[in-house]
């Protein structure tokens, strides 16, 4: 039982900030917000998307009503793209400043949210001297920041309910990884219906995203029996209501599934902290920015999984009991799980390795390299639960150009 593996002698935090309205129809909600701001006297906002997600949704409908019921006014900054960038915060940023905006509201995924995140550190009055490239190089501490709202339009990062943020710094082929208090939204809104008009590739690669997040979180070092819980439940929801997704994208109860599972992935690794393969995608992605992040993690976790599961395999046994039946907890076994759990991916619709996205042997120096180098890396290799040295990283990126079967 992996009970018997946890360090009751440890003391450990157990995180969660974030009011979520979580539910088919909690986007309603965006009108409590919009009063709860007013009363406030938060009478200006930045909201930070891209130029689709936040019509293709249904989202603007409801929101812009709202705001203007409440009489906000808004700057909209619909630049946000994949794996978003300093300067596209700082472009937001300066948008915000103009307008004068006491709040923001992020709307999508982990790019849109995240840079909403950064542009309201950078928006509070004790942070005006500082830009995004300071923020993610971590010249100054991110202690304060204006309200975040996050309206979240995928089920996969997390991000709606946490205190993390990334962006990249192109020039340096850096993504970092910032973790902060202030960075925790004051109200999120995570409503099924808003899922439903996700691309498949996208309703896949976000839900292998919150697989990789409790894969992490509980076998990490500060890991508790909160996170294990949160982990196994996880696994068990998207082994279930994902290809029922794809399969029936506009299935309420699949969505609404894969949503929670998301969620309360968010909340593991806000507890129990990320290790080896966000780590290792930030530099893949920072390499290729066109890099969907989900498919960067699901090409790495295989191998992860390999090289880790000897040093925790009671509690990768419970957390992958549904995907690979028949684990029994022991450390030989950790090859079977690894190339099961590469099978569960393929089932699913995620075939590629990372030759297949054009990387090779000739980017690995590389790679190695910015895993230690990037800001914030460090942190979470720090936390993983076999020594994080570069043999071991170049090994999980060599293991992880071709299929292990």
């Amino acid at each position: 039982m992996w009970e018997t593996k946890m360090n009751i002698n440890q003391v450990v935090e157990i995180r969660s900030r974030t009011l979520c309205y979580f539910g088919v129809g909690a986007l309603q909600k965006v009108n409590d917000i919009c009063e709860y701001l007013k009363k406030e006297g938060i009478d200006k906002v930045l909201i930070t998307t891209d130029e689709i997600v936040y019509k293709i949704t249904g989202v603007w409908e409801v929101l812009e009503p709202a705001m203007k019921k409440n009489g906000i006014s808004y700057a909209l900054y619909t630049k946000v793209v994949p794996n978003p960038t300093v300067d596209g915060i700082d472009e937001a940023t300066k948008m915000g400043k103009d307008l004068g905006a006491k709040a923001v509201i992020g709307i999508g995924g982990g790019s849109p949210i995240d840079t909403g995140k950064s542009c309201a550190v950078l928006l509070h009055p004790d942070n005006k001297k500082y830009n995004a490239r300071d923020l993610y190089t971590f010249k100054f501490n991110a202690e304060k920041a204006v309200p975040i709202i996050a309206i979240n339009t995928t089920h996969g990062t997390g991000t709606e309910v946490d205190r993390f943020a990334v962006a990249s710094i192109p020039e340096m082929e850096y993504k970092p990884a910032l973790a902060a208090e202030c960075l925790y939204p004051t109200f999120a809104i995570d409503d099924p219906v808003i899922m439903t008009k996700l691309p498949t590739k996208q309703t896949i690669y976000t839900a292998i995203d919150a697989v990789n997040h409790v894969n992490e979180a509980a076998t990490s070092i500060v890991t508790s029996p909160y996170t294990v819980l949160t982990a196994v439940e996880t696994v068990r929801l998207v082994g279930r209501y994902l290809p029922q997704a794809v399969a029936h994208p506009d299935d309420l109860t699949a969505r609404y599934y894969l949503l929670y599972a998301s969620m309360i992935a968010g909340i593991c690794f806000d507890n129990g902290l990320l290790h080896f393969t966000h780590a290792l995608e930030h530099p893949l992605s920072a390499v290729k920015p066109d890099l969907s992040h989900g498919l960067g993690l699901a090409m790495l976790l295989p191998a992860v999984i390999k090289y880790t599961y000897p040093a925790c395999p009671e509690i990768m046994a419970a957390m992958y009991e549904t995907i690979v039946p028949g684990l029994k907890g022991v450390p030989g076994e950790a090859e079977r799980c690894a190339k099961e759990v590469e099978q569960w991916l393929f089932s699913v619709g995620c075939t590629e390795k990372l030759a297949d996205m054009g990387y090779n042997e000739g980017h690995i120096d590389k790679l190695v390299k910015l895993a230690f180098e990037t800001p914030g890396l460090a942190g979470l290799l720090g936390v993983a639960p076999i020594k994080a040295d570069e043999k071991i990283v170049r090994k999980i990126f060599e293991d992880s150009m071709k299929p292990m079967c």
